[in-house]
């Protein structure tokens, strides 16, 4: 990622001088991430009825997740932004730091009916930049028939997680798989156990943290984790779960799609654990937010927010979750979900308990996540959690 006063330039430039090319006026471009068949299929035919709603052509541009950032600074400096970027929420509040962004309330968007966290979510420093169509955070999968061949029930603390987890490790399947790689998707997973801790992103070398990374560590010791976690993506996860060699796992309804296609494998859902009897399972909200960059043409940007109004909507927002498995934004939408997937009523409960990573932080989360993936791979492979954390506190503290 190019260094702040570099975005803020290319950003601002673009803004200033407006677009730098002649754009069809009935035609308005929304830029996402939905490179995967089924999710493109999904946006284009919302795109589709919104465009006809409001009168006018809606075009897709999917790129890779990894490069949504990368291109629309790009698209900063050659004065060609798209009407409308669909970013990671935890990379947006960088864009918004910059000026790349328009407040949406400005161009005539509510919020009534969006739970709180659900605004901060969208949200850098009180400007509510981005909508969500729907939301997402972690859940503990468990596979019923090996929990109920073992006589055990789900379990629901830190204790009984680790109890359980070792009674179901048996021969080539461990009781858990979880991510703890060296990206975005393990400290995805770590914050419910930080968070429900008590832990905090200020201070990574804090003792809530610290015990957080020990639970970790305790549960590769028993021999529950499989000592591969520290090299998993959330996709490796699930393919282990799938394939019986996990009786658990952490992770996030966009798996969904995947195991309903083995028809033998009855999974269950529920909260994730917490470090003792009474405490709140706090996890992090994951998705994508919609935004309208500022391009500096005030009637397009007018119709963009039209544009994310539509898709941002409680009847296009039901559509989506029905279809990806994600929870709605929308109070109302979510309340008709709930009623159409009761099987998933313990991720709606996660989910409104969850928390924005970038809430505290803002533009500075980046260099927090960066210095926990490099902490997980250091406690997890022989250094103490406090060593590792240490490390963490003084990297993330100094940029780095």
């Amino acid at each position: 990622m190019a260094p702040l006063a570099i975005l803020t330039v290319l950003v601002t430039g673009a803004a200033l001088t407006g677009c730098g090319r002649q754009r069809d006026s009935a035609a308005y471009t929304v830029m996402n991430s939905s490179t995967d068949e089924t999710y493109h299929r999904w946006d284009a035919q919302a795109m589709a009825r919104c465009g006809e709603r409001l009168g006018v052509t809606i075009e897709q541009q999917s790129v890779p997740a990894a490069q949504v950032m990368t291109k629309a600074l790009r698209m900063a400096s050659s004065k060609s932004l798209p009407d409308i970027v669909q970013f990671d929420a935890s990379e947006m509040p960088t864009f918004a730091d910059a000026g790349g962004l328009i407040d949406l309330r400005r161009l005539g968007l509510s919020t009534g009916n969006t739970p709180q966290g659900i605004i901060n979510f969208g949200s850098y420093k009180g400007t509510y930049y981005g909508a969500a169509r729907s939301v997402n955070t972690l859940a503990l999968f468990y596979n019923k028939d090996m929990l109920a061949q073992a006589s055990l029930k789900v379990p629901g603390t830190w204790a009984e997680l680790r109890d359980t987890a070792r009674k179901l490790t048996r021969g080539k399947r461990y009781g858990l798989a979880l991510s703890a790689g060296g990206a975005e998707d393990g400290v995805f997973q770590f914050l419910p156990f930080m968070w429900s801790n008590g832990g905090d992103e200020n201070r990574l070398d804090g003792p809530r943290v610290i015990e957080a990374l020990d639970f970790w560590k305790t549960l590769l010791k028993d021999g529950s984790l499989s000592k591969s976690t520290v090299n998993w993506t959330q996709a490796d996860v699930n393919d282990q779960f799938m394939a019986g060699n996990a009786a658990m796992m952490i992770n996030g309804p966009w798996q969904i799609e995947t195991l309903n296609t083995k028809k033998s494998l009855h999974w269950g859902i529920a909260r994730i654990p917490v470090p003792r009897t009474g405490a709140g399972s706090v996890g992090p909200l994951g998705g994508a937010v919609l935004t309208v960059p500022n391009t500096g043409d005030t009637a397009r940007e007018k119709t963009a927010g039209r544009i994310v109004a539509c898709l941002s909507g409680e009847r296009e927002q039901l559509t989506y979750a029905l279809n990806s498995w994600m929870v709605p934004a929308d109070v109302e939408a979510a309340a008709l979900w709930r009623k159409r997937v009761p099987e998933l009523d313990a991720l709606a409960g996660q989910v409104a308990a969850a928390r924005s990573r970038t809430a505290e932080l803002g533009a500075g989360w980046s260099s927090v996540s960066l210095a926990l993936q490099s902490a997980f791979q250091s406690a997890l492979t022989g250094e103490s959690s406090k060593a590792a954390l240490t490390s963490a506190q003084q990297r993330a503290t100094s940029g780095k």
